[in-house]
C-alpha cells in the first residue's frame, strides 16, 4: 500500500525514514555507515518545510520503503546551489529527496508509484517547472562495485530524467571502511509538465 503524506502527518513516520535510509544506502553505491544524528540533522528540512512531502510503502503497518520531496527553496544551500551557478529559479524546482526500498519489494512498480506520486504533488502545489533529485557519482571501476550491479539509470532516463554535467554538489557522510569524507552527487532533472 502506498501512502502520501504531507504536513502533520509526516513526523510520525521521520524514524521509519530514517531507518530505511540507513538500510539501503548501506548498499552499493552510498556505503553509508548510518548515522542517526546525520539523519536528524538531514530529516529537519522535510519536518520544517509545509510544502514536503514522504511518499510510504506500507507491508502490513510496516514502512517498507519511502521516497520524499520538498521545494529546493526549503532545503540546505548544497542542495540550492548547483542550479542557482546555473542561473536556474531555485523556486521553481521541487527536490526528490531519495527513494529508498527494501530488496524484496523492488520489482513491483513502488519505484514508478514513488515518482508519480511526487510528481502529482509538486504539481499540485503549483508554483514549479522541474523536477530533479541527484546520485552519488561513484567510477565505473571503483573495485567494491558489486559483480553485475545494474544501476538506476534506465529507469531515470525512461521517466524523462536527464542528468546534468556539471550541476554537481559536495556532501559529507560516513562511508563503510573510508570514514567521514565528501561525495559528489550529480543532478538530473525533469520539466514538470512533461507527460509522466
Amino acid at each position: 500500500m502506498i501512502r502520501v503524506l504531507s504536513g502533520d502527518a509526516m513526523p510520525p513516520y521521520l524514524d521509519d525514514v530514517a531507518r530505511l535510509r540507513m538500510a539501503v544506502f548501506a548498499d552499493w553505491p552510498y556505503l553509508y555507515a548510518g548515522d542517526a544524528a546525520y539523519e536528524r540533522d538531514y530529516l529537519a528540512a522535510y519536518a520544517r518545510s509545509p510544502r514536503s512531502v514522504f511518499v510510504l510503502a506500507f507491508d502490513g503497518d510496516a514502512v517498507v520503503g519511502a521516497a520524499t520531496g520538498l521545494p529546493l527553496a526549503d532545503d540546505d544551500a548544497a542542495f540550492r546551489a548547483p542550479f542557482a551557478d546555473q542561473d536556474l529559479a531555485v523556486e521553481r524546482v521541487f527536490y526528490f529527496g531519495e527513494s529508498v526500498l527494501l530488496p524484496r519489494y523492488r520489482g513491483l512498480g513502488v519505484g514508478h508509484a514513488f515518482f508519480d506520486s511526487r510528481e502529482a504533488h509538486a504539481r499540485a502545489l503549483g508554483g514549479f517547472d522541474l523536477t530533479a533529485f541527484a546520485a552519488v557519482d561513484r567510477a565505473d571501476d571503483d573495485p567494491r562495485r558489486p559483480a553485475g550491479h545494474r544501476d538506476n539509470a534506465g529507469f531515470w532516463r525512461r521517466r524523462g530524467y536527464v542528468r546534468q554535467p556539471g550541476m554537481t554538489m559536495l556532501l559529507r557522510w560516513n562511508e563503510r571502511g573510508v570514514g567521514d569524507v565528501v561525495h559528489p552527487l550529480t543532478f538530473w532533472t525533469r520539466p514538470l509538465d512533461a507527460a509522466a
